[in-house]
């Protein structure tokens, strides 16, 4: 016995690719967490990002400078940003010459953009967002979300928080 499998005349390609799950939005329903995310990573990076490794792919060739004017249109504070991405003096020479942000410069924006997205999708706003991330935690021994971001391990920690907070355990 044989079978016949059923020919598709139509393929709609992933409209969204996160953690390279593909996933559909679906209109009568609210964003999924891992679109808002997706929307939020777009306004603090800029240009269309499409997955993780995409993601990987642009840390490698450096992001533009003017991904750290994005980040304080955004709310981030001159200071924040050259604690979390870029050392001031550093900001000064590429911008003098003309350069791009390094790999390791790139790396630190994306995730300092990947903790910022997951704030603002688990808190509701951006306003919200930093206003939590610049407040101190017990859990970081009194330390702020933006200080523990510093780090990549400080930043898997506020990144935890955020996901237990948006599942409903005690953060």
């Amino acid at each position: 016995m044989t079978y016949a499998l059923p020919i598709c005349n139509k393929y709609t390609p992933p409209i969204l690719l996160w953690h390279n799950v593909p996933m559909q939005p679906n209109p009568t329903t609210p964003p999924s967490t891992a679109h808002q995310l997706s929307n939020f990573l777009r306004e603090w990076l800029g240009g269309r990002i499409s997955s993780e490794l995409e993601l990987a792919s642009l840390a490698e060739r450096g992001l533009p400078l003017t991904t750290v004017s994005r980040m304080t249109r955004h709310g981030l504070t001159r200071d924040e940003v050259h604690a979390l991405v870029i050392h001031r003096r550093t900001f000064k020479h590429r911008k003098a010459s003309h350069q791009k942000l390094s790999k390791e410069e790139s790396d630190r924006a994306i995730r300092t953009a990947r903790i910022l997205a997951r704030a603002q999708a688990t808190l509701g706003d951006a306003a919200s967002a930093l206003t939590w991330v610049r407040e101190p935690k017990t859990r970081f021994e009194g330390k702020t979300p933006i200080q523990m971001m510093s780090t990549e391990t400080g930043g898997r920690l506020v990144e935890e928080m955020l996901v237990q907070i948006d599942e409903g355990m005690f953060a």
